[in-house]
Order: structure tokens, then C-alpha cells, then sequence
């Protein structure tokens, strides 16, 4: 079960491995690795969520999902968009940002580092409106509870999260913009440039949400008009078949489920940046990563089960956080890569930890059928 669902994911990490020894050395195999835990990690939610929609779709659409999606999802987000970032932000075309990726490094390398304040304005406002979003939310689960609950409460006032993130965009551009770090260790004044590129980020996360939200809604009214035909068949006495969405409503879960894993895509690719400029290297980490997401999608659906760990998504989402942080910072300074790096494996690893320690704390009550159950909310105590 295990080698043919994740059989494919195996077999490209050793070619994207060897490929990075080959392209970039031991260095780069680092680097690689390092991109495919982020990749995992922070889409980690993404697939239980791929896999409870999922498996409301009939076989023609799973098989449409897994196949065509991958395409979509390893090779246009992960290897064609990291290009098309540099090219935009450099202003040059794609095919002349390959040919110098490839070709001419010295001059990529300038070229990426001189257009890294925009790519930083750019990504870091878009991380840090995923992890304002998430950590306002009220939810069931609560990990670290005493810093949660009182911004939970806080997330009820409307556009909240828009407005502190176009209060940090406005002070990162009055002070670290001013003294950008460009190529060849000479300063900038790149205030303009990252308020253009931040308002920019902030538009794209609220269209791709919009987007997602129009989907969602989509996807509710199929589901009510389905309870109400479960409900029709209760009251006539006849069998509530199993529900297996095909046609339109299948259509519009597949297109939610690209815009969804868009969204999370676009964050890893943008968190990679944090980590390195090198198209190549972020291409094979990143796809790396994304079919590890495919493949864990997939063992869940088969499985017919959630993974139990509650708090990997709180640990994805403040890794999210910290990397939006650290990309303003590096519009200005320079935070070496594996310092990017272990932040987000550290908060994962405690998220996973926490999981762990809430699971073994209520084995016992599941056990005695006291009426615990895994939705009560249960602080980690940390």
C-alpha cells in the first residue's frame, strides 16, 4: 500500500537529489532537501483537505484531479512559476531568465538580488495575510492557547488582517526599504518599489481567496441541495445512496481544489525565496515536495481517514508567519538560508510533538468511554 501509493514521490526524490548533487553539489542537495520538508510542510493541510473533498468525487474526476492536477500543480506552479517571479520582478522574459539561470549565474544573481526587495515586499505581504487569517480565526483546535483565544477575539473586527498588514508594509518600507541591500553589497532606496510590490501581493491573496470563497460557495449549495435529497429519501422510506459527485459539481470541486492548491503552492514558492534565488534548485525542491502532497492526498483518500494531528496545521501556518517576517527583514539584512530553514522544521516538529502529547492524553478517555472525544478542545500546555 505504502510503495504504490508514494512509489512515484520515491522515485522523484532520487532523481531530484542526484540532479541537485550533479547541479549544485553537496550544497545543493542541502538546499534541496531543505525546500521539499518546507514544500511538505506547509501543504501538509492542504492535502486532508484535497482528501475530504476528494472523496466526494466520482472515480473520472479523482483520476482527472490526480493526474491532470499534478501537471497543474508539480510542473506549472512549482517549475514554470518561480520563473515567470524573476522574470516579472526583473523585467527581462522568461526564456532570458532560464538561459541566465543556466548560462550566465553572475548575472542572474545580480539581477535577482537587485529585484529581491520586490519579490521580498511582494511574498512576505502574501505569507503574512495566510498566517493573519488563520491565526485570527476562532477555532476548535487551539495549540498555543493563551496567545489564540484573545486573537480570535480580535478577528471578529472586519478587514483586520488587511489593515495590519498594510501597517507592516508601510513601516517595512519607511525603514528597510530605504537602505535596500542590492548586488555587490551597495544600499538602495527601494521604498516606492516594495509598497508597489506589497499592495501587490496584498491584491493577489485577496482575489485568490476570493476566487477559493466562490468556489466554497459553490460547493455548500451542492452539498445542501444533497442533504435535502438525503432527507426526501428518509421520509419515503427508500435507501440514501452513497453521495459521489459527478458533472457540474464535480467540475466546480475540481476547479476549487486547483484554486485552493494554488494558493498553497504560490506560498511555498514564495517562502523559497527566503531559502534561495536559484530557479533550479527551488524547482526540484519544490516538486519534490509536491508530489509528496499528491501522494499523501491519495493515501488518505484510500485510507478512509484524517491524519489525528491536530496542531501540524497551527506549526505550518506560524512557520508561514515567521518566514513573512524574515522576507521583510531580508529586504534590508541578510539571514543566512539554514537559519530560514529551521524555523520552519522546528515549528512543525513542536507542532507534531504537541500532537503527539494531546493524543496520548486522551487515549486513556477514549478508551474508559467517558465521552471524550477528539473534537473537545484540548490546549497542548505549552
Amino acid at each position: 500500500m505504502l510503495l504504490k501509493t508514494f512509489g512515484w514521490s520515491f522515485a522523484v526524490t532520487a532523481l531530484g537529489l542526484i540532479a541537485a548533487v550533479l547541479y549544485g553539489g553537496w550544497a545543493g542537495f542541502g538546499i534541496v532537501a531543505v525546500l521539499s520538508i518546507l514544500e511538505i510542510s506547509v501543504s501538509f493541510d492542504n492535502a486532508v483537505v484535497n482528501a475530504g473533498i476528494l472523496k466526494k468525487m466520482n472515480a473520472f474526476w479523482q483520476k482527472i484531479f490526480l493526474t491532470v492536477g499534478v501537471l497543474i500543480a508539480v510542473f506549472g506552479m512549482r517549475l514554470v512559476f518561480p520563473v515567470v517571479i524573476v522574470a516579472v520582478s526583473a523585467r527581462i522574459g522568461p526564456i532570458d531568465a532560464v538561459r541566465l539561470a543556466l548560462d550566465d549565474k553572475a548575472e542572474y544573481q545580480q539581477l535577482v538580488t537587485d529585484a529581491h526587495p520586490s519579490i521580498a515586499a511582494f511574498g512576505g505581504i502574501f505569507l503574512l495575510m495566510i498566517f493573519l487569517d488563520f491565526i485570527f480565526e476562532d477555532r476548535d483546535f487551539k495549540w498555543l492557547a493563551w496567545l489564540e483565544r484573545p486573537l480570535a477575539r480580535l478577528g471578529k473586527i472586519d478587514m483586520l488582517s488587511a489593515c495590519i498588514a498594510l501597517i507592516v508594509l508601510l513601516v517595512s518600507a519607511t525603514t528597510f526599504a530605504t537602505n535596500a541591500h542590492q548586488y555587490g553589497g551597495i544600499h538602495a532606496d527601494k521604498t516606492e518599489t516594495v509598497l508597489i510590490a506589497g499592495i501587490a501581493g496584498l491584491v493577489t491573496y485577496l482575489v485568490v481567496g476570493g476566487l477559493s470563497g466562490h468556489f466554497e460557495n459553490k460547493l455548500e449549495e451542492e452539498e445542501e441541495r444533497e442533504h435535502e435529497a438525503e432527507e426526501a429519501a428518509r421520509t419515503s422510506g427508500t435507501k440514501v445512496p452513497a453521495v459521489v459527485m459527478a458533472g457540474k459539481a464535480a467540475f466546480f470541486l475540481f476547479l476549487y481544489l486547483e484554486v485552493l492548491d494554488a494558493s498553497f503552492s504560490f506560498d511555498g514558492v514564495i517562502a523559497a525565496f527566503a531559502i534561495t534565488n536559484d530557479i533550479v534548485l527551488m524547482s526540484l525542491g519544490l516538486g519534490i515536495g509536491a508530489m509528496y502532497v499528491r501522494s499523501l492526498t491519495v493515501y488518505l483518500v484510500r485510507q478512509g481517514t484524517l491524519d489525528d494531528y491536530v496542531y501540524l496545521e497551527h506549526g505550518a501556518h506560524y512557520a508561514i508567519g515567521a518566514l513573512a517576517v524574515i522576507l521583510l527583514v531580508t529586504i534590508r539584512y541578510e539571514i543566512h538560508e539554514v537559519v530560514t530553514g529551521l524555523v520552519g522544521v522546528v515549528l512543525i516538529g513542536w507542532s507534531f510533538v504537541s500532537s503527539v502529547r494531546r493524543n496520548r492524553r486522551l487515549a486513556p478517555a477514549r478508551t474508559q468511554g467517558t465521552g471524550a472525544d477528539g473534537k473537545a478542545e484540548v490546549p497542548s500546555g505549552v
